[in-house]
């Protein structure tokens, strides 16, 4: 172990695992054989990092959390699988992080994210950079959530939804749908336009205002998601994130999209 690291004896570290500089593990910490942590990160108090975690630099692992066990599925085989977890993310207290299948080898949690205490993050899943996922929510296997999304606490995600990058998903609600990037949800249905986190991000005013244009147009309009595409295509200037916008409308999904309040 580097010099500069700090293990409590308490703690339960393999030979094998490869921990960097300046790292803290307190008491009753757990790190398995397969475990790589990047320098200067912490492990607090009786957190868990199972084979097949790799922890970024400067990451905090708050006491009780739990990285890198075995996915919650029922095809799992023992696959050597990971669980890569971004420089800088913070891991609250009590929060389960699965690693991977092998339908893609690994769950990944991007860099500078938030994950509250008692989140669970399914096996398979995709999680963005500056992240902020609130207390309790529970994410199933396989999904995908973009740069800057922020969710609220006590939310469930079905498996495989998509969430677009700066995204806000509300509290408490059970999220069956896609959702696209830049919006607000409600009780898993469309609220309207992200404006505050956007303008907090730098989004000028006018992109801003381009963007509302074509929500109303996808959401408003009472067309079809289809044929709203092909309207905002043909009414709407095509800046980066409109062009964001169609790609998520038109890839690959295996959920279908929120829609606004007054559907039935």
């Amino acid at each position: 172990m580097p010099e500069n690291t700090q293990i409590h004896p308490s703690a339960s570290v393999s030979p094998k695992a490869k921990i960097g500089e300046g790292v803290v593990v307190q008491p009753f910490a757990v790190i398995e054989d397969d475990v790589e942590v990047g320098d200067g990160s912490f492990i607090g108090y009786h957190a868990i990092l199972a084979n097949g975690a790799r922890i970024g630099k400067d990451c905090k692992i708050f006491p009780g959390a739990v990285l890198g066990t075995v996915p919650q599925d029922l095809k799992f085989e023992g696959e050597i699988t990971t669980i890569e977890v971004g420089d800088r993310t913070v891991i609250r207290e009590y929060a389960t992080l699965n690693r991977g299948t092998n339908a893609t080898g690994k769950t990944v949690i991007g860099e500078d994210c938030l994950l509250m205490a008692y989140v669970h993050v399914g096996h398979d899943c995709m999680i963005g950079n500056k992240v902020v996922i609130s207390n309790t929510v529970q994410i199933a296997g396989h999904c995908e959530i973009g740069d800057h999304v922020v969710m609220g606490g006590m939310t469930g995600l079905h498996q495989f939804v998509r969430i677009g990058r700066h995204a806000m998903v509300g509290a408490m609600q059970k999220t069956v749908h896609d959702i696209p990037p830049f919006v607000m949800t409600a009780k898993d249905r469309f609220e309207g336009l992200n404006v505050i986190g956007l303008r907090r991000r730098g989004f000028e005013n006018d992109t801003i205002r381009q963007l509302r244009d074509a929500y109303r147009i996808i959401f408003q309009s009472g067309l079809l998601i289809k044929n709203a595409i092909e309207e905002v295509k043909k009414s709407c200037d095509m800046i980066p994130e409109i062009d964001e916008i169609l790609t998520f409308f038109e890839g690959s999904a295996k959920r279908k999209f929120i829609r606004p309040y007054s559907s039935n």
